[in-house]
């Protein structure tokens, strides 16, 4: 399968996302809004938005390894957070996950399905065929 991460003029320096990516071959996986309310221990995640960003790519992860992927192999995801002053944050805690960004959307809501969330990832992944 190939993978082609276009850079874009300032996507991916500043904003750590890649404006388009091309991909051949491969099977789509495409992953449900993925958010986290608590930790693996069962611990309440409420009101820490850097916490709950690092645990959404955990359950990210989590996921595309059950479906045979990881995640490198994420291609575009659309990021709902609940406060625009977190965009910046997510920016940063994105860095530490890729280090080929997939195309992404950050959109600002009201509000979640959850009343503690703050942050919610979906995305589709293109893994090999096996």
């Amino acid at each position: 399968m190939a993978r082609q991460f276009l850079e874009g003029t300032w996507q991916k320096k500043n904003r750590a996302f890649s404006p388009a990516v091309v991909t051949s071959g491969g099977s789509t996986i495409w992953l449900a809004g993925h958010g986290a309310i608590r930790d693996d221990e069962g611990n309440t995640l409420a009101g820490d938005f850097t916490a709950q960003a690092h645990q959404s790519f955990k359950n990210l992860a989590a996921t595309l390894e059950e479906a045979g992927g990881s995640l490198k192999d994420i291609v575009t995801m659309t990021v709902y957070i609940i406060d625009v002053r977190f965009g910046d944050e997510f920016i940063n805690i994105r860095r530490e996950y890729f280090d080929d960004f997939p195309a992404s959307a950050m959109i600002t809501v009201a509000g979640f399905a959850q009343p503690e969330m703050m942050v919610e990832i979906q995305g589709i992944a293109v893994i090999d065929d096996a």
